[in-house]
């Protein structure tokens, strides 16, 4: 009984890193409760303003807009785009290129 116990905890602790662990998808996340439009929602904004592949995606707070925006960048050939949409109202924020030295 003991080891049935043992294995038991074992199971419980792995399944309580792999929630910890994942608990946020992206960085940002936890701003997620604020916003009004998804993560989704705005990657499909961002990629009909710049066709290409989103690399990187975040939700963070930054001046402009509601103040709460998802920053993507999409990579377009050799071009790396910053395309930004605000999470309150979805509107496009930004769309820049990328210099050699991106944040």
């Amino acid at each position: 009984m003991q080891k049935v116990s043992h294995v038991l905890a074992a199971a419980g602790f792995a399944v309580g890193l792999v929630v910890a662990g994942s608990a946020y998808a992206y960085p940002g996340q936890h701003y997620a409760h604020a916003a009004k439009i998804t993560m989704a929602q705005a990657r499909g904004i961002a990629l009909k303003v710049e066709h290409g592949r989103i690399v990187s995606g975040e939700l963070e707070r930054e001046a402009g807009g509601s103040g709460l925006r998802y920053s993507f960048d999409i990579r377009t050939g050799k071009v790396t785009h910053e395309v930004g949409i605000d999470a309150k109202t979805g509107k496009v924020l930004e769309n820049s290129i990328e210099g050699p030295n991106a944040d």
